[in-house]
């Protein structure tokens, strides 16, 4: 869960290493809106700072997001002007109402320890998808595409603020351990933080092989945002 620290530089720092919130959100819904033109709910699980939400708004007429980390979550409902933002865990979560599409972004499926997690938080996604709604997901790295030792360097700057972000990342067993070390200096001085991600290692049959066994079959799209691909569902 990210720390309140990376939770304030988040958007500043992925902005500068190219993140297009609004184009990623407009992307999104209109593979929902393909598939179901009708749509006028949506839940953002794990929706981190609700840059996607503020997008998602525009689209469609209810929007809300769930997420784990208070700091992040904090943030998003700042942005939402009176929108909601459900502090839930994804593994297991009943918020009493279901919606017309659901997405999780930005590989947060993998943050799950298990498989028998990451099925869990499908069936807690899909518990929640009306029928006839599209779910999409964005994996992390499958295991063999997956690059080990991987380095990226980032740096931020505005007038009296700069961040630097590295990473480093390695294969370990079925996960991956990113190491990421932030420099923060403004003009109260300079500090420094690291945050130490465990992400899983899933296949591609093991993130279908959960929705389908939640009850919404997907199908992978390679490319996406990221270059990690999406998994695309409809619910029957």
């Amino acid at each position: 869960m990210y720390s309140t620290d990376h939770a304030e530089i988040y958007d500043f720092i992925h902005a500068a290493r190219g993140r297009d919130w609004a184009a990623e959100a407009d992307d999104l819904a209109k593979l929902i809106l393909d598939r179901r033109p009708e749509a006028r709910s949506l839940l953002d699980v794990a929706c981190g700072t609700g840059e996607h939400l503020v997008r998602f708004a525009t689209h469609f007429e209810r929007t809300e997001g769930l997420e784990l980390s208070e700091g992040m979550g904090r943030i998003a409902e700042a942005k939402l002007a009176g929108g909601t933002v459900h502090s839930a865990d994804m593994r297991d979560f009943d918020l009493g109402t279901s919606y017309d599409a659901i997405v999780c972004m930005c590989f947060s499926l993998s943050y799950t320890r298990t498989v028998e997690e990451l099925r869990s938080t499908a069936a807690s996604m899909v518990r929640h998808l009306a029928p006839g709604g599209v779910l999409i997901a964005e994996p992390w790295w499958f295991p063999e595409k997956f690059i080990d030792g991987f380095v990226s360097a980032s740096l931020a700057e505005e007038e009296g603020r700069a961040v630097s972000r590295l990473s480093h990342t390695v294969k370990d067993g079925r996960t991956s351990r990113m190491t990421v070390r932030y420099t923060v200096a403004d003009r109260s001085g300079i500090r420094e933080f690291t945050e130490h991600e465990i992400l899983s290692l899933f296949s591609e049959e093991e993130y279908k092989a959960a929705f389908a066994e939640a009850g919404c079959p997907v199908e992978y799209h390679p490319g996406g945002p990221n270059g990690r691909g999406l998994f695309v569902g409809v619910r029957p």
